[in-house]
């Protein structure tokens, strides 16, 4: 790999979007547990955001408050879109996020989902000189911002905003050709400009550490002791600029089979290259719905559908011909309502939703089917 910034960071990272739950709340004892074991692993980056309910204080209990602060690289974002009407509120967020992590100062700190429907925000409220204030101050070291749009809008704001230091992209080899994920260009755009780039859902949301059938047959073949996941993380992984591969590990064997081929990774080599080519064919004629179970769908939905649950429950149907465990999935998902069938289509889903699927008609298809 040539040199960039960040190639020095270990290349697994740990997500904190899907920490493991006991009952309703974060099993902080076991993220301690996660944490003790990617730490002593070699492995120091961790990813938070404000809105990733309840993960910036479980950090703070699991990582902040047991390990020197300069052990670990901590990263978190502000997001102008969510729970952010005014731009007092959205810069609130930061010193929140200080405050819940105990930190002191972040890593890495990232303007979160920039979108074609939401970039402007940023700057209506004055974000990017924000940060850039806060990094001269020693808040911050680095800053980025994440991104869910196609390559023309990715780098008309490298453009704008130079000064970034990283962005983190959505790169999977599932979503690599994908026409509304747009991975590969949406790379090569940010390598052209010479920017480092942290991988976000590598594993498209635990999907691709269950795929289809067929895909599974076919990495089974090749190296049966090998996880799926693993063809996942070590495909984004083994690209040139990567800072690091974000896992978004929610228990204690996920984060187990991580470390077990990322202690000491290996770049896919031409034959294993091979073999994802192979999946992503395969793949391109899934008719699962790709949904990542990001939940920023269900936080402002007026009928509390759990659409993420729902789409899961389809995928068993239409991914691998599961009717009943589908049906089943789908009635412990909506025992309480927010069924299919009440979506209003009142279209808020689908304005931020980062894989820019459409929502209801999605619905529709699981209201007649389940």
């Amino acid at each position: 790999m040539s040199d960039y910034f960040g190639k020095e960071v270990p290349k697994l990272g740990f997500g904190l979007m899907r920490l493991p739950k006991k009952g309703l709340r974060t099993d902080v004892k076991q993220v301690e547990h996660m944490v003790d074991l990617f730490m002593e692993a070699g492995f120091t980056y961790f990813d938070t955001a404000f809105v990733y309910l309840g993960s910036e204080v479980a950090i703070k209990k699991a990582l902040v408050d047991r390990y020197p602060r300069e052990s670990y690289t901590l990263a978190t974002k502000l997001n102008a879109l969510l729970l952010a009407p005014t731009e007092k509120a959205a810069k609130n967020q930061f010193y929140t996020s200080l405050q819940r992590t105990g930190a002191g100062y972040f890593d890495y700190y990232l303007l979160h989902a920039m979108m074609d429907g939401s970039y402007k925000r940023y700057d209506k409220f004055h974000l990017w000189d924000f940060v850039k204030e806060q990094k001269e101050k020693g808040l911050i070291k680095h800053i980025g911002f994440s991104f869910h749009a196609g390559p023309k809008l990715l780098d008309q704001l490298i453009r704008e905003h130079p000064e970034v230091d990283f962005v983190q992209l959505q790169i999977n080899y599932a979503d690599w050709e994908n026409p509304s994920v747009t991975a590969r260009a949406n790379y090569e755009t940010a390598r052209k400009h010479g920017k480092s780039i942290v991988v976000m859902e590598p594993v498209k949301g635990g999907r691709l550490a269950n795929p289809p059938a067929d895909v599974k047959k076919l990495f089974e073949q090749h190296h049966p002791d090998l996880s799926c996941a693993s063809w996942a993380i070590r495909f984004a992984a083994s690209l040139d600029g990567i800072i690091t591969v974000l896992s978004g590990m929610s228990n204690t064997e996920q984060m187990e089979d991580n470390l077990s081929y990322m202690k000491q990774f290996r770049s896919l080599d031409e034959e294993e290259q091979k073999i994802i080519q192979e999946a992503q064919r395969i793949l391109g004629k899934s008719s699962t719905i790709p949904c990542t179970a990001c939940h920023y769908c269900t936080q402002g939905c007026p009928k509390k559908i759990p659409i993420p649950e729902i789409f899961s429950a389809m995928n068993k149907q239409l991914g691998n011909g599961q009717m009943e465990e589908a049906v089943s999935d789908y009635c412990k998902a909506t025992a309480l309502g927010g069924r299919a069938s009440e979506c209003v289509d009142c279209g808020q889903c689908e304005r931020v939703c980062p894989q820019r699927l459409a929502v209801t008609d999605h619905l529709k298809h699981c209201a007649q089917k389940l």
